[in-house]
Formats: structure tokens, sequence, C-alpha cells
């Protein structure tokens, strides 16, 4: 376990410079042909079509009921779109568009063994993968020469810095290079203490196949109301007009650090259970969770004997 003082020494990289971690585990995929937006635009929640080279988009793969199977980038660029994924969820997405792009001119391509993937955060991050010229839209990318590294990579905006999708066997060069500029190498736990601070919900452990995009407040990120007809629409946007989730992800405010799974209660009955815990440098201890409705943010909800929490809406402020 990663101590208490190495999470404020790796927060404090992250926060006010840059910190280095490698996300090279997940789920990378490409599609290519002529087909192969208007393929994806028809089993993704998001508008895939109406991207530009250099752009990209956050969205979901859903089951006929609005169910969530996971969630996927999908970056466009000259020639390809590139996805990535949760490895967890990886095969689901592989196996989906396998079974449906039938018929479509489009090759699947697999990379996730052949790509790395290092994300930098922090406020310098951009400026140390040698990309200060990059867009500031989350998702914008393109390539670029990392300085003192001799190699380019792909640099991708996300919300707390910039990710490089680069060559497997570039990834220590590159993070070498990274650390001699400066950059921190920080502990999974920091990075997902930013996370959950920012209240960015992760499939495979706050979400699963039983939540719907908007139970999860991704639904602006996520979801396009303008697109055509895609996989799981119906439900989606029945919820959007005309209903109301009975559950939405919320943060939690803890009295003491709490294990992952334990149940919430409010006046006596089960309104939700942990998901992501976090010991946070700037809140003290934070979690994740989906929480019914009857337990409005501003409450305080009992868990076990001994410890509460109130619940509160995200990011954490």
């Amino acid at each position: 376990m990663t101590s208490i003082d190495t999470i404020a020494a790796d927060y404090r990289a992250i926060t006010e410079a840059c910190g280095v971690f490698d996300r090279s585990e997940r789920g990378k995929l490409a599609l290519t042909g002529a087909d192969a937006a208007a393929f994806l635009q028809g089993q993704v929640s998001n508008d895939v079509e109406t991207l530009a080279p250099g752009t990209g988009c956050y969205a979901a793969f859903l089951t006929p009921k609005g169910k969530m199977l996971g969630d996927v980038r999908i970056l466009r660029t000259d020639a390809e779109l590139l996805l990535d994924t949760e490895r967890s969820t990886l095969q689901a997405l592989f196996n989906m568009i396998r079974r449906f792009s039938v018929g479509y001119q489009l090759e699947l391509h697999k990379q996730t063994l052949e790509r790395g993937m290092l994300s930098l955060l922090g406020p310098e991050s951009a400026a140390l993968a040698g990309a200060g010229a990059l867009g500031s839209d989350e998702h914008a990318h393109g390539v670029f020469e990392v300085p003192g590294a001799g190699r380019t990579a792909r640099v991708i905006r996300t919300d707390v810095g910039v990710d490089l999708l680069c060559d497997a066997a570039d990834t220590d060069a590159l993070r070498g290079a990274l650390e001699d500029a400066g950059a921190v190498v920080v502990s999974e736990t920091a990075a997902e203490c930013l996370r959950v601070e920012r209240g960015r919900p992760r499939y495979g452990v706050d979400l699963d196949d039983t939540v719907i995009p908007q139970e999860a407040g991704l639904n602006e990120r996520a979801v396009s109301f303008t697109k055509g007809c895609y996989v799981g629409q119906e439900t989606v946007a029945r919820l959007y007009y005309r209903g109301k989730p009975n559950r939405q992800l919320r943060g939690l405010r803890l009295s003491g650090l709490v294990e992952v799974g334990e149940e919430l209660e409010f006046e006596g009955r089960a309104v939700g259970r942990v998901a992501s815990v976090a010991q946070s440098p700037r809140f003290g201890p934070i979690a994740l969770a989906l929480v019914r409705r009857e337990a409005p943010p501003g409450v305080t909800v009992s868990i076990g004997d001994a410890l509460t929490a109130e619940v509160t809406e995200l990011p954490f402020r």
C-alpha cells in the first residue's frame, strides 16, 4: 500500500507541476476503412461522424436497454479511428465490433500490446511533452516530438494533462526523457485520488452493466441527443426527456476510510454502496457512490456502526 507521505508528495507533483503514470495496460484498437465512422456511429452513444482529424470524444457502448457495457475514448486521425478502453471491457468492445461490422467496409486492428500509453498529470504536462501548441479541448490530439527523447508520440489532451500514445518499444525512452525534464513518476493511488476528486467514474470500479449513462452523470460527456440511432438510444433518450433517474453518482465526504462495497444507509434504508475510495491530501477521506435520490446532496448517511458520510455534488470543492 502506498504511504500517506508518498501520496502527498505525488499529489504535489500532479497539482503543481507534472506527474507521469504508465497506463499502457489499457485496451487499444484501431478501425480503418471507408465505413469505420458510419459503423461506429450506430454502435456508441456519442457523435463519431462529425469528428474532424485531431479531435475525439468519449462514449459508451450499451445494451439495447441502455445499460453500459463499457466506455471508450475515440480519436479521429487522417487515416483511422483510435479507440482505448478499460482492459476489462476490451473483449466486449472487440466482440461487438466483430459481430456487427459484417457488410461494412472496415478493418479492426488490435493494438493493446503494440502501443504504450503514458499519462502526464498536471499544469506542465503539455509543455514537457513538447505539445504546447496542442488545442485546449479535451481529446484534442496530434503527433509531436517529445523533447530529449528523439521519438514522437501522439499527445492527447485530457481533463488533467495529456496522454502520450506511442510505440510500445518507445515507452521507457519517453518516460526517461520526461523524468529528465522534471516529471515525477507517481503512484496509481495518487492518480486515482485526482480522478475521485474530479468525480470521474471508472468502468469496472464505479460503473457496471446495471448503469445508464445519466445515472453516472455522463450525458454531457458521452451522449449525443442530435445524432441518428444507436444501440440503447431509446432508453437513454426516454430517461433524459421524460424521466428522472432513481440514483445519481455522488461524492462522499467520509468520517474515516471505509472499504469498497460498504452499504450506505439513510433514514433506515439502503441507498447505495461505496465505490472508489481515496485519501485526498486536500479533502481528506472521500469516495464515489451511486446514491438513491432519497439521499440528496447535503444529507448525512451511515456506513456500518461507526462511520458517516456527507453526500455531495461532484466534483469535490
